[in-house]
């Protein structure tokens, strides 16, 4: 497990799965504000390529996402489009609804970050969002990313165009904690109790 301040990134569990389509992926708004094509549902028992993905895919590595405290289940996140010629990768993340502004988001991204810049050794990790996502562009925004663009009316979200944002963050711009700083095995985040 990946360690952040508050949260860590684990291997994504059989019972995490109902859970996570549930409460992020049946819901149509989130569903449609998070994914790049149009909500649909899943009939229960199949597979959801969301959140059941191919383990066995270089270009994606999905977590699910705990509370250190308790070991609550409180999201999912992705590291996906690994390109690892140009050591490049996409960071998604969702947050159960009990679970949004706790300052989760931010420590989700460290960690994240920590995984693609130390662990797979990636040169540069990139998120794209909705411009009204303010939560997300918060958290990018505290782990060092800048806005790099506004592709506008891109994403078609249940009716009307919406504006993303691209944000992108290079390794040699990343400042995770000094060790010295750093409890032993967690992972280095940027700035310490960042919420």
């Amino acid at each position: 497990m990946l360690r952040g301040d508050k949260i860590g990134l684990r291997a994504r569990h059989e019972e995490d799965v109902p859970v996570l389509r549930t409460e992020l992926y049946d819901d149509v708004v989130n569903g449609s504000r998070a994914e790049g094509g149009p909500w649909r549902p899943i009939r229960p028992g199949a597979k959801d390529p969301r959140l059941t993905g191919d383990s066995e895919s270089e270009a994606v590595v999905q977590f699910s996402v705990v509370d250190l405290a308790d070991g609550t289940l409180v999201g999912t996140a992705t590291l996906w489009g690994i390109d690892n010629h140009n050591r490049t990768a996409h960071i998604g993340l969702g947050l159960l609804p009990a679970a949004r502004g706790k300052g989760y988001g931010t420590d989700v991204v460290a960690t994240l970050c920590h995984y693609g810049f130390v662990v797979r050794g990636l040169q540069r990790l990139q998120i794209e969002t909705l411009a009204d996502n303010t939560a997300m562009l918060r958290s990018a925004e505290r782990n060092g990313f800048v806005r790099e663009g506004v592709l506008r009316a891109s994403a078609w979200v249940l009716g009307e165009f919406l504006d993303e944002v691209l944000l992108g963050l290079l390794a040699h711009e990343w400042k995770p904690e000094r060790e010295s700083e750093r409890e032993p095995g967690r992972a280095p985040g940027r700035e310490r109790g960042a919420a």
